[in-house]
């Protein structure tokens, strides 16, 4: 039996799993209009990541990083974070789902920021740029659910959180809400997916947001890995980036599953190697020769590559 909260929580869930759960109706004109006016690019901090999108995060769009476990999802989430707001580009909402936000990880990229900064001056940097970060633990997909109405109906009446314009929304992961409610013939929790997935699309189109998320790894066909969640969530994200380990040198790459403007930002369906980008320890008295693009826990690089674009 489903207690009482959850009951509530259904009511108010029925007009987005029935009426509302699409996107207004456009135009061709209007689209065209869309993609080329008031969207701009959020960096995540990664030189090689940001070349292979076209610039960055896309404004108004949705953008998953998929991978395994370790492969560095988290780690793009917290440099973008960090960018974004060490720019000024605005707020941002870290919806944390599985213990992985980290002061910490912060810490040593404003540190690589601002190498040269005293301290006292890099401490207060940290802490503008922490005071913009807003983080919320979320444990199941009824309170994402909650959540992600709550920031819509906010948007929609003040527009600004904080005193700052939320511009990035990270939800990290949000495979690890949605799996366990989509399992069998659980026809509710395909609807709750559906939901998180309209209600993320639709903060991103209409309050001109860029939305990251992150998603784990299932065993596909032969033995292969693929991003969890199914085909009803793989049309979903605009975007959709593949973080996977190397088989040497601990190497491993960054591959375009799908990216809906790719074919208007010139870049042909064949593979196409960008720069690199140097994942490595933070290490006490240490030196890293060539320029430091990214702070990581564990030493190891990517290649970033587009493949298999829609």
């Amino acid at each position: 039996m489903m207690d009482t909260e959850e009951e509530d929580f259904k009511s108010r869930l029925a007009p987005d799993v029935t009426p509302n759960r699409q996107l207004p109706w456009l135009t061709g004109i209007e689209l065209l209009s869309d993609t080329n006016q008031n969207k701009h690019f959020l960096p995540t901090g990664l030189e090689g990541i940001d070349a292979l999108l076209g610039g960055g995060l896309r404004q108004g769009q949705v953008t998953e990083i998929a991978g395994p476990s370790s492969s560095g999802k988290t780690q793009v989430c917290l440099s973008s974070a960090t960018h974004v707001v060490d720019r000024n580009f605005g707020m941002v909402l870290y919806l944390d789902t599985s213990n992985s936000f980290s002061p910490f990880r912060i810490s040593c990229f404003v540190n690589q920021l601002h190498p040269s900064l005293p301290k006292e001056l890099k401490e207060t940097s940290l802490q503008t740029i922490m005071s913009n970060i807003y983080c919320q633990s979320v444990f199941d997909i009824f309170a994402l659910l909650d959540l992600l109405h709550h920031v819509e109906t906010t948007l929609k009446h003040t527009v600004k959180l904080g005193g700052s314009k939320l511009c990035l929304l990270i939800v990290d992961s949000v495979s690890s809400v949605i799996a366990p409610v989509i399992g069998g013939k659980n026809s509710q929790g395909w609807c709750m997916m559906a939901s998180v997935g309209v209600l993320l699309k639709r903060i991103a189109y209409e309050h001109n947001i860029a939305v990251l998320v992150t998603n784990h790894m299932v065993g596909g066909e032969n033995g292969t890995l693929k991003p969890a969640l199914g085909e009803s969530w793989k049309g979903i994200p605009h975007i959709r980036l593949l973080l996977s380990h190397g088989t040497g040198n601990n190497h491993g790459t960054t591959t375009v599953l799908k990216h809906t403007l790719m074919v208007s930002m010139h870049l042909d369906h064949h593979e196409i190697w960008s720069k690199w980008v140097v994942f490595f320890s933070v290490l006490e008295h240490s030196s890293v020769t060539g320029r430091v693009l990214y702070v990581a826990g564990d030493s190891f690089a990517y290649r970033t590559h587009a493949s298999d674009t829609n």
